[in-house]
């Protein structure tokens, strides 16, 4: 079976995060967010996949390559112009004529079981196929009404609570059959949740909904990848994390890089991941959750709580830092994100002098809610 990863959107609401990154390359949990997307894949036995591109292509195509490092086929093509999901769907349609295929939208985070999905599609004859999960708020979302059979008989887009049909949300998981692409219009924007699906559903082809119970999230906005990367450190998703030692403490899980530099008087009250190459000097105190991507340096006494440091990142000595992503661009405040003290972090470049293979420093503090590196 083959797949398609929609990795082609400019990630507007991801902004400054996007303005020199393609949103499929956004960290989470140091991995590229598509990376995660590829390992669901080839956990399902899927490894020819598609990738439509547009914004910054160069960068996917720079670090996915051919799939050869990931064990999979990789196939990157570039939309010159922007024709919608379904329409970057249909401009691979070459590719995925040959069988029944899946679709994932690029800014997914999932553990989501798609051979169930693929099991339920073709169980039941459905044309397409659409995971939904349950949300609690559904004035944000797209839902759909099954009818007692699983079938998709209609469509609300962002309902008010008190005129719901449902709360299905769609995850941007589809199993499709290539028939669908008798539907779509040869050329011009198409889209799923607005054009294919409810014409395919008013034309009474199947169309069936598959509610999904496992981890979802859309990394979309700010404030939902502030929060994903966090699910990922707490356990959340399962995700492998291979290239990390893990300590489990109490109730914070702890990630190290074998690469990483730990000063022995650092002080770690969070959930924490530590990306290679990382150096933290003396004092610094982690609170909540963080994230440290690879190269970041923080400096002696800094304090950090809910944070995520892109890699190359530096934070100086006594800076507080809290509820904020630091990239390229700058600090990008999560809401109601502060910054105590009157201190303001200081980030530049990193470069490879702070490079080293040992971990300094093992133990635990005498306190009983943290661990002290």
């Amino acid at each position: 079976m083959k797949a398609m990863v929609l990795a082609a959107g400019v990630g507007s609401r991801l902004d400054p995060l996007t303005t020199q990154l393609p949103k499929p390359l956004v960290p989470v949990a140091n991995i590229p967010v598509m990376e995660h997307i590829l390992a669901l894949l080839k956990h399902h036995g899927i490894r020819d996949v598609v990738a439509n591109l547009h914004y910054l292509p160069e960068k996917l195509v720079e670090y996915f390559g051919d799939g050869s490092r990931f064990d999979m086929n990789i196939e990157m093509r570039q939309e010159e112009k922007l024709s919608g999901d379904a329409g970057g769907v249909r401009f691979c349609r070459d590719f995925l004529s040959d069988g029944t295929f899946v679709v994932l939208m690029g800014d997914l985070l999932t553990d989501a079981d798609l051979g169930y999905v693929i099991a339920e599609h073709k169980r039941k004859g459905a044309l397409a196929s659409i995971g939904l999960k349950r949300v609690h708020d559904v004035t944000r979302f797209g839902v759909a009404v099954l009818d007692e059979d699983g079938f998709i008989t209609g469509f609300q887009e962002k309902p008010k609570r008190e005129e719901a049909l449902s709360d299905l949300a769609s995850t941007g998981i589809y199993v499709l059959e290539p028939e669908v692409f008798q539907y779509m219009p040869a050329t011009g924007e198409f889209g799923f949740g607005r054009q294919l699906f409810p014409m395919l559903v008013k034309a009474g082809k199947k169309v069936l909904g598959v509610e999904i119970e496992a981890y979802w999230s859309d990394v979309g906005t700010i404030e939902q990848y502030w929060l994903s990367n966090f699910d990922v450190l707490k356990g959340r998703l399962k995700s492998e994390l291979q290239d990390y030692k893990k300590i489990v403490y109490g109730f914070f899980n702890v990630y190290l890089a074998p690469s990483a530099v730990v000063a022995p008087g650092v002080e770690i009250m969070a959930n924490v991941i530590i990306g290679r190459n990382c150096l933290l000097e003396d004092n610094v105190v982690l609170k909540g959750n963080v994230v440290l991507g690879e190269g970041t340096i923080v400096g002696a006494g800094a304090q950090l709580e809910d944070v995520i440091l892109w890699p190359g990142s530096r934070v100086e000595a006594g800076a507080r830092l809290k509820r904020c992503i630091v990239t390229a661009a700058g600090i990008t405040e999560v809401p109601h994100h502060e910054l105590s003290g009157g201190q303001r972090p200081f980030f530049a470049p990193i470069n490879a002098s702070y490079r080293s293979s040992a971990l300094v420093g093992s133990g635990l503090s005498s306190g009983a809610a943290s661990l002290r590196l």
